[in-house]
């Protein structure tokens, strides 16, 4: 059953301000309103819950892209297509452009956002397991937003010579929710491992870090034992979810399988 549209309401302001303060209407209910990727799919269904919201799709302040010595810095509604096509995403953060990628077709890559990919807080979500492996900054492990507050950007630490893995096992390759969502970073120095993140999607209610996995492993020489011994910790750290796509076992098998093979990949590297 499709929705009846004269029941929703559209606000669009001209600026971020304007946005905050409509969004602080709370008697009102008012939702913000992006690429609409999700949303769009709920109104068709007739299963879209809140009926006024502010358009925040042109607002300048959460869009751009900035680079500086230190950070990359992406506005909330950088879109998947955007970030594919930033030349230093491509050359430093291969991860994310290739989550971007792999979210959705063309139609869904031009219009859903990063923004929106996180504060939708899937567990499937592509882009939240290689942002965690990145260290992004925009409140981690926080998404206790008010109704009158926007994620406004996401800010990535820049770091050279370090081995980037990134799977997402679905059903099928493209436009496939994942089953699970491997990502993982690692810098080598004199053979031992001088930093590592290890990020997982679909495999807990939320995104996860494997931080009790990662500290098993940082300063280990990246040999066999200590492959190992990473295996060993994550089948003990994450208790993955049974849901209608997938189950628990084949989570954790499959979670295990990446972990040896990320490792694996980064030595003979």
């Amino acid at each position: 059953m499709r929705a009846y549209v004269p029941s929703y309401q559209l606000a669009s302001p001209t600026s971020l301000a304007e946005a905050l303060e409509a969004l602080s209407q709370n008697d009102q209910a008012w939702k913000p309103f992006a690429g609409g990727t999700d949303l769009m799919v709920l109104l068709e269904a007739g299963k879209l819950p809140h009926q006024n919201y502010v358009n925040i799709w042109n607002l300048r302040e959460l869009g751009g892209i900035e680079v500086s010595d230190e950070y990359v810095t992406l506005g909330a509604l950088t879109t998947y297509t955007e970030v594919q096509a930033h030349s230093t995403l491509r050359e430093e953060f291969p991860m994310l452009c290739q989550a971007a990628r792999e979210t959705g077709g063309i139609a869904i890559q031009n219009r859903g956002t990063l923004g929106g990919n996180i504060v939708n807080a899937s567990p499937a979500a592509d882009s939240p397991p290689a942002l965690l492996a990145y260290d992004a900054d925009c409140g981690y492990k926080q998404m206790d937003l008010r109704t009158d507050e926007l994620l406004r950007a996401i800010r990535l630490p820049r770091m050279s010579d370090r081995f980037h893995y990134y799977r997402k096992v679905g059903t099928r390759k493209a436009q496939a929710i994942s089953k699970v969502c491997f990502a993982g970073v690692i810098r080598i120095v004199d053979g031992r491992v001088a930093h590592i993140r290890i990020a997982l999607g679909s495999v807990a209610p939320i995104p996860i870090r494997c931080e009790r996995t990662e500290a098993s492993l940082q300063d280990q020489p990246l040999n066999s034992d200590a492959i190992l011994l990473g295996a060993s910790t994550m089948s003990s750290e994450i208790v993955p979810i049974d849901d209608i796509r997938s189950t628990r076992d084949y989570r954790l098998r499959v979670s295990l399988n990446l972990l040896q093979d990320f490792l694996s990949r980064a030595s003979a590297s």
